[in-house]
């Protein structure tokens, strides 16, 4: 039975403001949470989590997979969307529709109507996995507002400005907690402080993120 309801996609346990248009809705994927880990361990069966390089030669922090029609990639090449998993040269794996539903829902109640992502970023965080500060800048159009969807450790996330250099605040993140932000806060820099060690009941010792946007 699902029991996740479009009462309850309406009906996040809380609503944190952190910005004009930036929200964080505390708990609102925990109704499909099964849905959710099931769903993506059928994408990381065709396409693994990997440990990418930055266009200078950096391995990554955290390992990484993607989702949808284009998924994110880098190397020395640069950072991009590319619509086949270099690992494989197939297309990546289909978006599952629990992650559109749960997208659709949550940009809707932060204000942004009628979100279909056609890009889903899968990233596995360990205990000292982080992510630096950047801007979400190799889509097409920064129309649509980012889904970020928290899943095992918690995590710190930082919340800048417009420049790599403005204060920032620090947003603890919960398993389940759900992360929307858009318009005219679409190109505030971000990131995630190392992951603390620790073990999570259903993801062991890490930290899923997954994060959907409309890149093409």
């Amino acid at each position: 039975m699902d029991l996740f309801t479009e009462q309850d996609l309406q009906q996040p346990a809380r609503v944190e403001r952190i910005s004009a248009q930036g929200v964080v809705l505390r708990g609102f994927a925990l109704p499909r949470v099964d849905e959710l880990l099931a769903a993506l361990r059928g994408v990381l069966q065709q396409s693994p989590l990997r440990q990418m390089h930055t266009p200078g030669g950096l391995a990554m922090s955290a390992r990484l997979s993607s989702c949808g029609t284009l998924g994110w990639t880098t190397d020395r090449d640069g950072y991009r969307y590319s619509p086949l998993d270099p690992l494989s040269t197939r297309p990546w794996p289909a978006m599952p529709e629990v992650f559109l539903s749960l997208a659709d829902a949550a940009a809707s109640v932060a204000g942004f109507s009628d979100f279909v992502p056609d890009a889903c970023l899968i990233n596995a965080y360990a205990p000292g996995a982080k992510m630096s500060l950047h801007q979400d800048k190799n889509e097409r159009s920064y129309t649509a507002p980012i889904v970020s969807v928290s899943l095992g450790l918690p995590a710190i996330f930082q919340f800048g400005g417009f420049a790599r250099s403005d204060p920032t605040q620090r947003i603890s993140l919960f398993h389940g907690d759900v992360m929307v932000w858009g318009g005219v806060d679409r190109l505030r820099f971000h990131g995630v402080m190392p992951i603390k060690p620790g073990r999570h009941g259903l993801l062991g010792e890490q930290r899923i993120n997954i994060t959907l946007r409309q890149a093409g």
